[in-house]
């Protein structure tokens, strides 16, 4: 049996039908297997995200297969995936903000989660016109995993305080514990 080798790659350029489904296609036809990834249309481009795992000898070839997509104008980048330490199991949040969009709400929001050690996993972000007003509204939802011993009290005020300045709704669940 051979080595696997499991890779992270990004992708990025002019969306079209059709292109996930060749990503799929070299991925198989090089024996590996597509793991998990995250994928969208932004703005006239496609963005993605994807983990594989294939025979370690089959990894250079597809390396240079994916070369030929580069050349359809594609941006692509590909990483070994570091095997980690098993992490230890870290309580899971969820952080909702809604509210008027302004510049920073993002960025003030990471400086407080980055400041209690807080990792962000997942971030979902997106703009759309509000029902009534027609303003523009402002909407993440964040998967995070807390440190332990991380003040959560402290962390809700904080957050309060920053959603008061920015004038925007925060709401920070805690699934498994509070």
């Amino acid at each position: 049996m051979s080595m696997q080798s499991t890779l992270v790659m990004t992708i990025i350029g002019p969306d079209r039908p059709g292109l996930v489904e060749q990503l799929a296609a070299l991925v198989a036809d090089h024996g590996g297997n597509w793991l998990e990834s995250r994928m969208a249309h932004l703005g006239g481009q496609f963005a993605g995200i994807l983990r594989i795992q294939l025979p370690g000898e089959q990894q250079e070839r597809l390396l240079r297969a994916l070369g030929q997509i580069e050349n359809q104008g594609l941006s692509l980048t590909a990483h070994p995936d570091a095997v980690p330490a098993v992490p230890a199991e870290r309580p899971r949040a969820r952080l909702e903000i809604v509210g008027q969009d302004r510049p920073g709400i993002v960025r003030q929001i990471a400086a407080v989660l980055a400041g209690r050690g807080i990792n962000v996993e997942e971030l979902h972000t997106q703009c759309e016109s509000a029902a009534m007003s027609g303003e523009t509204l402002f909407r993440a939802l964040a998967d995070l995993a807390i440190p332990p011993g991380c003040d959560l009290p402290g962390l809700r005020r904080e957050l309060e305080q920053i959603a008061g300045d920015l004038m925007v709704e925060c709401n920070l669940a805690l699934p498994s514990q509070e």
